[in-house]
């Protein structure tokens, strides 16, 4: 499939919807690959391939056994991986990522983008969190990290060469200045950088020098591309990669998020990856708009293809968009011991816990539906939307009821419950629906609902929740939205999960 043109905006966004931040991406050949930021989940670093830079499939993540990614027990939600680099050179592949709550700054490669990635090399000389890593004619890779500053190394072993030296920090005033990538576009090096936050103030800015270590000078256009201060549907955009087709177009990859609701607005789905053209005039690039457009009816809406929304749990182990908070031993998550069914068995209690069982997808669209049959005869578990272990909602089963729990901040309670259906199967199902009228600017952005269905499909609904606060707005981080399963008490047996868009 053809690039959209660069002036032509009838390619959706988000391209990679939900709880996907930082986007990293190169091109070889006529591939594109794109990394992401994972924080607290296990595995890490989710890793995507296109051919078009908008239709996005997931091929894997890079940090996916326990050698690679250590996250300890008391890694908080919204630690662990930030903000890695991917790119490609010298016939293999480089990625470099923040482990903010492990050993800091590591490198992997791979020769096969799809995996199996190489044990850590770490970089302990590498300051900071983002680091970018880019290599000049003669050879010399450069690690420019936020702050911004830079350090010669060698990735290969993860030896630094000098002390970090400052770089250009963005406009003046502009707090956070991060996310920096060094390009070499013609006669000039480019630093391209987030600043403002990762909030509404969010931009991207550019500067070029004759080398990749400056001296630097700011476009007078700064910033190249910001949403503050504007209606957009699409805010904090920020946090850029550039990337040329094989056409010689050039796109970015940013990310961003779509608040909704009321005053001031609450975005539930998290980061998100979001694309916008290029051109370049007078050697500084122009981005174009960040288009919001209403797909068509049979626009995939999904990264992962449409069979793939219904998981029946008939593979050796989870598909790699199942993710874990920290870690996910084989002794509590398996799919062997009851054939086509996942199998939890609880350690650590309820959602309120950072051990807590619990393997989930990231919601993608505002509008969706999520359902699952629960056999939870020897224990208790069930149906959860997850943000943090200080807010969630779940709808869980044991062998005698059913009942809805609601965990905000320091409040936790069951707002309603009853006794375990009749019949061979119990069907849990959560729905992110439009929140209740009348609508003002206290509305919102969705309303949960959390029910049972009857073998015939009726659903009876047993409550319904402000989706508010599960936002990062209430409850603050760098995450969003996981729908998923898990397992309080005893063991618990899923036999299937369905993940389904609805209209908006």
């Amino acid at each position: 499939m053809p690039l959209p043109h660069r002036s032509d905006a009838t390619f959706a966004n988000p391209v990679i919807p939900g709880f996907h931040p930082d986007p990293s991406v190169c091109r070889v050949g006529d591939d594109y690959y794109l990394a992401c930021s994972s924080f607290e989940y296990f595995p890490g670093v989710p890793l995507f391939h296109s051919r078009d830079l908008v239709h996005w499939t997931q091929i894997g993540n890079v940090l996916d056994r326990p050698s690679q990614l250590r996250l300890p027990k008391d890694t908080p939600a919204s630690g662990g991986i930030y903000a890695p680099t991917l790119r490609h050179h010298d016939g293999r592949f480089w990625l470099i990522v923040t482990n903010v709550s492990g050993d800091g700054n590591l490198i992997v490669t791979a020769t096969d983008p799809a995996g199996p990635w190489s044990d850590p090399v770490w970089a302990p000389g590498v300051p900071g969190i983002d680091p970018d890593l880019a290599w000049d004619e003669d050879g010399t890779c450069w690690c420019t990290v936020a702050g911004v500053a830079q350090v010669r190394l060698d990735p290969s072993t993860g030896r630094t060469y000098g002390t970090p030296h400052p770089l250009w920090s963005g406009g003046p005033g502009a707090k956070a200045p991060e996310a920096p990538h060094l390009y070499r576009v013609g006669d000039h090096w480019y630093l391209l950088i987030a600043e403002g936050g990762t909030e509404r103030c969010h931009g991207v800015s550019i500067a070029r020098g004759p080398s990749p270590t400056g001296p630097f000078e700011p476009c007078p256009d700064n910033p190249i591309l910001t949403h503050r201060g504007t209606d957009h549907p699409i805010q904090n955009t920020g946090h850029a990669d550039l990337v040329q087709g094989p056409d010689g177009s050039w796109w970015m990859v940013l990310l961003g998020v779509r608040p909704g609701g009321g005053t001031p607005g609450w975005h539930v789905l998290g980061r998100e990856t979001y694309l916008a053209p290029v051109t370049w005039v007078d050697g500084w690039p122009v981005v174009g708009e960040v288009p919001l457009e209403a797909p068509a009816p049979d626009w995939p809406l999904s990264p992962a293809p449409v069979e793939e929304r219904r998981d029946d749990f008939d593979l050796a182990g989870l598909r790699p968009c199942w993710i874990s908070p920290r870690d996910r031993p084989a002794e509590h998550y398996g799919t062997k011991e009851r054939p086509g069914w996942l199998t939890l068995r609880a350690r650590g209690g309820s959602l309120d816990e950072p051990d807590v069982v619990f393997a989930g997808r990231r919601q993608q669209h505002p509008r969706c539906r999520a359902r699952t049959v629960v056999d939870a005869a020897s224990g208790r578990g069930g149906l959860a939307v997850r943000l943090d272990e200080r807010h969630h909602y779940e709808i869980e089963a044991s062998a005698t009821d059913v009942r809805v729990i609601a965990r905000v901040g320091s409040l936790r309670t069951v707002v309603a419950s009853r006794p375990l259906p009749d019949g061979p199967v119990t069907v849990l199902r959560v729905e992110a629906g439009e929140p209740p009228a009348p609508h003002d600017a206290r509305t919102g952005p969705d309303a949960l609902t959390f029910g049972v269905e009857a073998p015939d499909g009726t659903f009876t609904a047993l409550a319904t929740l402000d989706g508010r606060y599960l936002s990062t707005e209430v409850a603050g981080g760098f995450t969003g939205r996981v729908l998923g399963l898990y397992a309080a008490e005893g063991t618990v047996h899923f036999d299937w999960f369905d993940y389904e868009p609805l209209a908006s």
